[in-house]
């Protein structure tokens, strides 16, 4: 396989691979691209490596940057945006973990804790309160966890196993 069928098959790949954890194939498919590239690249090498449309590819290039996963370099004597991809995939993981935890479990959080507060009396309502107070214990663990993988570099012990992992 040479390199560039490789690149290409990376970049396919992930981006089917993220639709199935609910993130956008695009958005998937511009950040393995940019990953796997070794120079930054413009709007218009992303648009015609992809061939997606001009506002598909810079919605997407916005979306990663908000994500703190890519950002823009600036190329003395280019008048163009260039992007660049986080190279450091155990600092890309922490990011995204951050980004789904405040998307996805915070709002989950808040909204469980506002179901336990019921005015009503009654077995059907002790019911519902215990089952949001179950929601409420897995999902903070969940959070918990994630916030470990977040901040194990923070901590000693936690630096040490993750170093380990890598």
């Amino acid at each position: 396989m040479k390199l560039a069928e490789a690149k290409e098959k990376y970049v396919q790949t992930w981006g089917m691979l993220a639709s199935n954890w609910g993130i956008n194939r695009t958005m998937a498919m511009v950040h393995a691209l940019l990953l796997a590239s070794g120079k930054p690249l413009s709007t218009d090498e992303i648009m015609e490596a992809l061939m997606i449309s001009r506002g598909n590819a810079n919605m997407n290039l916005r979306d990663l940057i908000g994500w703190g996963i890519i950002r823009k370099e600036i190329i003395r004597g280019e008048r163009k945006e260039y992007f660049v991809a986080e190279k450091d995939i155990w600092f890309l993981f922490k990011q995204i973990l951050k980004e789904r935890r405040k998307r996805e479990i915070e709002p989950v959080i808040s909204s469980i804790e506002e179901l336990r507060t019921i005015d009503e009396k009654g077995p059907e309502t002790d019911e519902f309160i215990k089952l949001m107070s179950d929601m409420l214990n897995v999902t903070s663990k969940i959070n918990n966890i994630m916030d470990l993988a977040i901040k194990s570099d923070e901590h000693w012990l936690l630096g040490k196993i993750t170093n380990l992992i890598k």
